[in-house]
This record gives structure tokens, sequence and C-alpha cells, in this order.
């Protein structure tokens, strides 16, 4: 959104006739949006300098706090380090947020079309010239429906993809160009998160608490965070790692922990819960970023790993990726030349940038915590005092791809499952339910959206090195392996149960053998994520 709102500003001011459109695969704008969160506003009064840009935020912050939790309360720090520094800053609904700036786009002469999912990149060789929209109503055997609508295609001088992590045709165009060549596998975290309508007085409206320790075992990356929002609402999550090593870790389980702990409980007792949601985070940092651009295309926001880790922080850098993408397209549409070497402008826009001098101060965070959360948290702290290096002072410390740190049960068995509790249906709940408050809605008349290569491996290979993760790490219910071994023999199936998805991709992130591929379903369907 602020990437086509920035071109159409350049465009108005130069008297220049350029078509922008935006395309979106939830029902509406903004549907799809989910994030903590605390929004840096600098980039909205970077694009909207004089006005009030406070339209899609709910509540400046107010306050800060650093909790280490533990099974039996909490030890606050005297001092909330710098990086997390939150005046000035705002919580709000991402949700909110997109769907004012999906207003702002129209006014500044955008089109606007939610419902249209990205089903595949157009080529010509290896320069892409468009998008396909998927079709709608085909049925679960792959034949059209009465109903049935085929996706346009949607051709374009310059294709900028801002998917989100993992985005579906990035991840394409990434492995057809090498565009992630020579740079460290991007890793990820899962973060799920609900709202809670809490009796006044519980948090304050901006009140901001980040969370460290229980209930994330030591070494696993993560913490939660708790944001007072207007109305007596209660932003709590947790993020979760998804370079961990025990196959039966649970984030949607860690989460139900993290509600119940003694610093926690009294939050949200008495009160009902609102909303759920799950989505992936791109955690790698600068040296895990692709090359943001080829032949007619640009990569932005989280599909480039626009994200900050140490501050906790995306929403703004994802903006100014896309100011700074439309800046170079601008360019490129001037002198009728859209090729890589043309958008090139964008890469050379980013490293002169503010957005640049921050990634590079935080390039070292995650890969820090390959130690432990001890180590990691060492590793901020010599980070935030040399500049961003890391152990050692050294400029780059080495990332890696978060499924293969899974070790399998034959090496050492889940610990996971042993701290499981029920749900008491108050406090906590199962997947299903949670689905249920999160708003999605798939037609089951579909071919599922949730491509398994070869459900042969699930049988005979994960349900013996690995017990099947995928029935853990999705934080949604999606994946139920009924699989049962007989003398040697593995029989059964993997029932997908897609209509469940909540779209954060963390199965196509953290299957150990990579062969999940998430892929939109028909268009306008998915989570509703109303305020979150």
């Amino acid at each position: 959104m602020a990437g086509a709102i920035r071109l159409r500003q350049l465009a108005s001011a130069a008297g220049s006739e350029i078509s922008v459109m935006v395309i979106e695969k939830g029902g509406d704008i903004g549907n799809h949006g989910l994030s903590g969160a605390v929004v840096d506003p600098k980039t909205l009064h970077e694009l909207f300098p004089g006005e009030d840009i406070t339209g899609g935020l709910d509540a400046p912050v107010a306050g800060d706090a650093m909790w280490f939790l533990t099974p039996g309360g909490k030890i606050a720090a005297p001092v909330v380090p710098p990086v997390l520094n939150n005046r000035g800053k705002y919580v709000a609904s991402l949700n909110r947020l997109t769907k004012w700036l999906g207003t702002k786009a129209e006014e500044a002469g955008a089109d606007v079309f939610p419902a249209f999912p990205g089903q595949q990149l157009l080529w010509d060789g290896d320069r892409v010239i468009g998008v396909r929209v998927g079709d709608k109503g085909i049925g679960h055997d792959g034949k059209p429906k009465p109903n049935f609508e085929p996706g346009p295609d949607l051709l374009a001088k310059v294709v900028v993809l801002g998917e989100g992590p993992r985005g579906t045709l990035a991840k394409t165009a990434v492995a057809k160009l090498g565009l992630d060549r020579d740079r460290d596998p991007q890793v990820y975290a899962v973060g799920v998160k609900e709202l809670w309508q809490v009796p006044a007085g519980r948090l304050g409206a901006g009140d901001v608490i980040h969370t460290l320790g229980a209930p994330l075992p030591a070494d696993t990356f993560g913490g939660g965070w708790l944001y007072g929002m207007n109305g007596d609402i209660i932003d709590i999550g947790l993020v979760t790692g998804l370079d961990y090593a025990d196959p039966s870790t649970d984030p949607h389980a860690l989460f139900g922990q993290l509600k119940q702990l003694p610093a926690i409980k009294p939050l949200l007792e008495g009160g009902k819960l609102l909303r759920y949601g799950a989505k992936a985070i791109p955690e790698g940092g600068l040296h895990a970023m692709p090359r943001l651009y080829a032949d007619g295309l640009c990569l932005i926001g989280d599909t480039a790993g626009f994200l900050n880790g140490m501050r906790l922080k995306g929403i703004h850098l994802a903006m100014k990726s896309g100011m700074l993408a439309a800046e170079a397209i601008f360019g490129a549409l001037g002198k009728g030349d859209t090729s890589a070497a043309a958008l090139a402008d964008y890469e050379t826009r980013f490293r002169a940038s503010w957005a640049f001098t921050e990634l590079h101060a935080a390039r070292n965070f995650h890969a820090g915590f390959k130690n432990g959360l001890f180590g990691g948290v060492l590793n901020a702290a010599l980070g935030m005092l040399t500049g961003g290096r890391g152990f050692g002072l050294i400029d780059k410390l080495r990332g890696h791809e978060g499924y293969a740190c899974m070790v399998k049960i034959t090496q050492r068995a889940p610990q996971a499952l042993q701290h499981r509790s029920a749900p008491d249906n108050v406090l906590t709940f199962d997947k299903l339910t949670d689905v249920f408050n999160s708003g999605t809605m798939h037609d089951e008349d579909q071919p599922a959206h949730l491509h398994v290569a070869d459900t042969k491996i699930c049988a005979d290979r994960c349900t013996v090195e690995f017990g099947n993760p995928c029935q853990y790490f999705c934080p949604a219910q999606v994946y139920e392996p009924h699989f049962t071994q007989n003398n040697g023999t593995v029989e059964g199936k993997l029932q997908i149960n897609f209509s469940n998805c909540v779209h954060c991709k963390t199965c196509d992130i953290m299957d150990p053998y990579q062969i999940i591929t998430w892929v939109p379903p028909q268009g306008g369907e998915g989570p509703v994520y109303t305020n979150c």
C-alpha cells in the first residue's frame, strides 16, 4: 500500500499517467493483516508529510517494560534496552492500519482489488511480465463448478511482490532467478496471538510489555508480548523460533502455557477471547535478504526480509521498502527501461537509507541465539555496543536453515509432549476453537491449497524419524497423521484439513523434508483478522 501510494504521489507531481494496481488475496483489504503490533510512525510521516497519520493507529505508547518470566513469577528488568524504547510509537492493529492505507491508496488514484490472489507469475524468458490471478469455482476434483470464474492475466511493466513471509510467487522467482545466491538462508519464527477484552484497569492503553523466558525452553528462540489497546483490550502473543530442535514443539501449546503463568494469568482472568491468529516472521536479518530486484520485478516487505528482530518491528520497514521500490520504479518508467539494471536503483536507494542502517545494526541478532537464550541476549547486548558485530566481534555470524535444526527422535527423545496440558476452555483453548475465533472460512469443495509432494515420505520416513511434527507446528490443526507401525511397516494416511488454515505458512517453512508447498486458496478466503 505504501509503495502504491508513493508511486501515485510521484506520478501526480510529475503529471505522468501511471496505472497502479494492488491485488490482495483476502476478501477485504486488511483481512489477512496480522501483527503485534507496535508501530514506529517515521515512515507514515515520510509518506504523508504534515498530515494526521493516526487514523490507522490505536494508542500512543505510554510505558515500556521487560519481564523475564519463570514458572513461579517474573523478574522485571530495571532498565528497558534502548532498542525497545517505544516512546513516540503506537500500539496498533495491522488489520485497521492496512484498511486505512487502502483507502489512502484509492484516494491517491491506485486501483485496489481484494479477493484477487496471485496464483502464478507470468514470464517472458527470465523477465516477469505479470501475474495470473487464481480461478474461482473449481471443485475438489479439479473440474469447474457452475459458479466458475477464470482468473485474469494481469500484465505489468513491473510486478512488486509484497506477499508477506514465504510468499508463494516470490518463492518461485527467487528459486528460478537465484536471487538468494550468496545469501544466508532465511530463518523464521511463528507468532501466535489473541485479543482479549478484559475488566477495566488490567493494562492501560499504550502499555507495552515484552517477555523472555518461560514457557520457552532455554534453547528455543522467542518471547512474548502484551500490549494494552483502547477499550480495555489486551493484545497478547508468543513468538517461537522455527529453528528449534525438538520435533514435538507446539507453538500453540506454548502460547497456552504463557497464559497460565502466574505473572500473566491475573491479567486475563474474567476476560473474554475476541480473536486469534498466527503468522510467520522473517528473522534472518540483513544477511538473509534476497536480491531485491530482477527484470520487471521488485520484492518488498516481509517477502524480502524487511524486519528488525532486535527491535521486534517490521511494519515501518515494510512500508519504507515499498516507498523505495516505488521511487526506483518511477525512475525506470521515466527512462522506458524496467530491466534489472534499471531497477537496481532500488537496492542503491535502500543502502543509502535509514532502513539499511537500522537493519545493519541488527544483522547478527538472530544468529546469536544458536547458542541459546542467554548466549543470544549476550550477543544482542554486544551488538548494541559494537554497531551490530557478533560474538568475537565478527562482522557476520553464519545463519542457518531452521528446519534443518530439528533433531530426529532416534537421536533425542521429544520433550515438549511431556509438558502439555489439556485446555481449560476458559483461559486456554484447543486449536479448533482458536481457528473459529480467527474468522477463517474456506469452501471445502475446492482443491486443497496445501500441496504435499509425496505423502509416502510422511508415512515411511517422517513417522519414524521425526514423529510427524506437522501435527505440532501447525497452529490450526490442519495436519492429522493417521499412521501406525505394524511389523516395521507404516500404514495409514495423512489427513489435510485445509479449511482450518490460517495462512501462517509455518508448514511450508518447517517441514523437515521441504515437501509442503502453500499456495493461495480461491480468492477472498481464509482468516478475517478483525482489529488484529
